[in-house]
């Protein structure tokens, strides 16, 4: 079995107009320990803000909550750490968690099919019943035909129904077409959040999204339209969810804090398996 030894490093930093009065954030920044999938070590530095209470949610994501400092015009959050991973082909396995398998079947706003959603699903090939597997990959090839990655035209509020009417978007929403797709078939599918070590880059800006089917026989089974792959030992899966809201990697509230400016840097790049974290970089 191939395995990587994954060095990332996730930097987001804000800067307000106003000083800030009262704000929490939610950070779903840590990764799962899950099959195929093992934290070596992972640290979370906090400046002009600080730590209120951790948990894990519904989805089995590792949630921290955090307040910023009153006063802050400026707030960075950096998170570092060490992943080894394995190559499944893309299979995670057997359904567990604290929401049943039919829960991942509900449309969500994000997800919902429209007009245009459900005429490409009559598209797909395939019998859904017989080959399940076929037909999900099938699903995906024709998603990344149909909607072109094209970076900073949609939003975190667009829906796949208006991505699939533009017929651009990134990888949130081929994610939430694939969803809202395999769901109006009958298999219950999700959104992951996480990271992706690109081959040609180790700075990239921003986090990477993909979707995951519930395939009998086989269990979660993960599916990234963007690449038109299903993820290998390069992926990394931080969080899980209905859709991009349940797995947003921040979200929160403020008072007093506008014009929000939001710059994030994410870096990933394989080392040795087996070579010692440099302690310097944590």
């Amino acid at each position: 079995m191939s395995t990587m030894t994954l060095s990332i490093r996730h930097t987001t930093h804000y800067a307000f107009a106003q000083p800030v009065v009262h704000a929490l954030q939610r950070l779903r920044l840590t990764p799962k320990e899950t099959q195929g999938q093992r934290i070596i070590d992972w640290s979370m530095a906090l400046e002009n803000a600080h730590a209120e209470l951790e948990y894990d949610d519904q989805h089995f994501n590792h949630v921290t909550l955090i307040a910023l400092d009153p006063g802050a015009r400026e707030v960075t959050v950096t998170c570092a750490g060490t992943v080894e991973t394995d190559d499944n082909a893309g299979v995670i396995g057997r359904h567990s968690g604290h929401l049943p398998l039919w829960s991942f079947l509900r449309q969500t706003a994000l997800t919902r099919p429209g007009a245009k959603l459900r005429a490409l699903l009559r598209e797909v090939s395939g019998p859904v019943d017989e080959a399940p597997l076929d037909f999900l990959h099938a699903l995906s090839g024709l998603i990344r035909d149909r909607v072109a990655y094209e970076a900073g035209r949609t939003h975190s509020a667009t829906t796949a129904e208006e991505a699939m009417q533009h017929g651009y978007g990134v990888c949130q929403d081929h994610a939430h077409i694939f969803i809202g797709a395999a769901r109006a078939a009958g298999i219950p599918a999700r959104y992951i959040s996480g990271y992706l070590m690109m081959d040609d880059r180790i700075e990239q800006e921003a986090t990477h999204a993909w979707a995951e089917a519930h395939v009998e026989g086989l269990g979660w089974v993960g599916f990234d339209v963007s690449n038109g792959i299903c993820p290998d030992p390069r992926y990394v899966r931080v969080a899980t969810g209905s859709d991009y809201r349940d797995a947003a990697p921040i979200t929160g509230i403020s008072i007093g804090a506008t014009a929000e400016v939001l710059t994030v840097g994410v870096a990933v790049e394989s080392r040795p398996t087996g070579q010692q974290q440099d302690q310097s970089t944590q």
